[in-house]
């Protein structure tokens, strides 16, 4: 059920096992992918496996509006992109799952798109869990595709892949050879594993990482499924989980 369709009478019938908080970004994507990928990314993935988890399950999940500006600010070179600052990020997250569980809907998995957001992600469900009345685990979409993932650039394969399969009307498909023109072929510019650049623009012409063209709608399928099967896994785990923290030693 999406939070937002429904009415408070209907929230409040629902037998929820669970929430998914979908969580992206508002930040360039290349010419050709649109500035909300990330978001687009998280909410699909998020409605799939509640899709599939309602049909496998008798109870069912939520699915919370997505929280669509992250921390993007190594993106603030290219024009439309949005940020705000990773304490802020934390606070607004943490704030929904704390009115979330006000409910008595307390176990949520935050499910993410972008990379930007995983450190503080982290940070916010352990800071949840430890101290509020929920339990968080966040999941990002593109760690739980498999051999996938060591493509995962920037509005290059995966990404590409993946809105040609969901929305293939958002890919400008007459600028991918210019996506690919202005594209780095790697994340960062690396020295003794050490990132020297902070902000996209550093390394990439264009804000593209990796060949868009090699993203097939037929391969976003693909990851679509993966990433939807292994996010029920997850949620299922929690759902089974005694979440109690443990007593002081």
């Amino acid at each position: 059920m999406r939070l937002t369709d429904a009415t408070w009478t209907d929230a409040d019938a629902a037998d929820v096992d669970a929430v998914l908080l979908p969580v992206g970004s508002t930040e360039q994507h290349g010419p050709h992918a649109p500035l909300g990928t990330d978001a687009i990314a998280a909410e699909t993935v998020a409605e799939r496996a509640a899709d599939a988890y309602g049909d496998a399950n008798a109870g069912s999940l939520l699915v919370a509006p997505t929280v669509a500006v992250g921390v993007s600010e190594e993106h603030r070179q290219f024009t439309g992109t949005l940020w705000v600052a990773p304490d802020t990020f934390r606070a607004y997250v943490r704030d929904t799952v704390a009115s979330l569980a006000h409910h008595g809907w307390t176990d949520v998995v935050l499910v993410n798109g972008h990379g930007g957001n995983v450190p503080a992600l982290g940070e916010v469900a352990a800071t949840i869990t430890r101290h509020d009345d929920a339990y968080a685990v966040p999941f990002t979409w593109f760690d739980a595709v498999g051999e996938h993932s060591s493509e995962m650039g920037h509005a290059g394969p995966l990404e590409t892949a993946f809105l040609r399969h969901t929305d293939p009307d958002l890919v400008r498909e007459d600028r991918i050879d210019d996506a690919r023109d202005g594209a780095s072929e790697r994340w960062g510019e690396w020295v003794s594993h050490a990132n020297l650049a902070h902000d996209a623009a550093e390394f990439s012409e264009n804000g593209v990482v990796g060949d868009p063209g090699d993203g097939s709608a037929e391969r976003g399928a693909e990851l679509l499924s993966l990433a939807a099967e292994s996010l029920c896994d997850l949620v299922a785990a929690v759902v089974a989980r005694e979440n109690d923290r443990p007593p002081h030693k």
